[in-house]
């Protein structure tokens, strides 16, 4: 019984690490209570060359702060309005990270149409 109970109790110890933190390349595997939200535009909008991204964000454990990207790539440096789109369907994605910007996979994105 106390053999079974040892076994019981690491395997218990091993789950909780790899729950917590469950790295794969540097992205972070769990929540950890961090929110982000895209609040303008709207999933969907027809925006002008020149739009104004807004996110709601609320730090988690280990969040610091979010990175935006556009079509994939990430927009260093962003600071909350796009300028000279090109015209056609674009894909914004808002990731949360940690202060040494290690993804953690709480994120939002949309999709918009620029005329």
């Amino acid at each position: 019984m106390r053999q079974f109970n040892r076994q019981v109790f690491v395997v218990l110890c091993v789950s909780f690490i790899f729950s917590y933190q469950v790295w794969a390349g540097k992205q972070l595997d769990t929540h950890d209570g961090s929110a982000i939200t895209i609040t303008s535009p709207q999933n969907g909008a027809i925006v002008e060359s020149a739009f104004e991204l807004v996110y709601s964000f609320r730090k988690g454990v280990m969040a610091d702060h979010a990175h935006v990207f556009m079509d994939g790539t990430y927009q260093k440096g962003f600071k909350g309005t796009f300028s000279d789109v090109p015209s056609g369907k674009h894909t914004i994605t808002v990731k949360v990270a940690t202060h040494d910007h290690d993804m953690v996979t709480v994120s939002d994105s949309i999709e918009v149409i620029v005329k």
